[in-house]
């Protein structure tokens, strides 16, 4: 079974509705951005962060249209698990490609949240940006980057709870 085939029947098992397309390659968002259908959803980018031990991976996903200021993000995350009692994260740095096959089962080009189903152990922690929640659809990667998952908000939450890593909104970006 394909990355892509996974997602969908992970979807379909639990009964989340969704609707995907495929289209050609799209590994960068300037790529993918020519095959996204105008179907009123948010474009979600996904990056794959560590922390400086290699210890704590996150995920971070955000509006496409924006971009992150990676010492603002550190800055961002470090208040929000320190307010709950939790060890910040220190410096901030994409994880490798062999971290990110050993954590999601991605490569890159591929990174969506979808590739929590591949973390068992629930290992990554996943940061989405606050105004995701405004979003009525999102849109993702089905770990694939030659095709598009486009789930209602609320649906995606609850695959978010049926997977089972700990998430949480941020505000990532002024």
């Amino acid at each position: 079974m394909t990355r892509e085939e996974t997602v969908l029947a992970y979807l379909r098992q639990h009964d989340i509705p969704f609707t995907n397309y495929n289209h050609p390659e799209g590994k960068t968002i300037e790529e993918a951005k020519r095959w996204w259908k105008d179907d009123g959803s948010v474009h979600c980018k996904n990056i794959f962060l560590r922390n400086h031990k290699g210890n704590k991976h996150y995920l971070v996903c955000y509006h496409c249209d924006h971009n992150l200021d990676i010492h603002s993000l550190e800055q961002r995350l470090k208040a929000a698990l320190q307010s709950r009692g939790l060890a910040a994260p220190g410096k901030l740095s994409f994880a490798s490609p062999e971290r990110m096959m050993k954590y999601l089962g991605l490569e890159p080009g591929s990174v969506s949240p979808f590739g929590l189903i591949n973390d068992e152990e629930h290992h990554v922690h996943l940061f989405l940006d606050a105004t995701l929640q405004e979003a009525e659809t999102l849109s993702f990667h089905p770990n694939d980057c030659t095709g598009t998952v486009v789930i209602g908000k609320d649906d995606f939450e609850r695959y978010l709870s049926i997977v089972g890593n700990t998430y949480e909104y941020l505000e990532l970006y002024d």
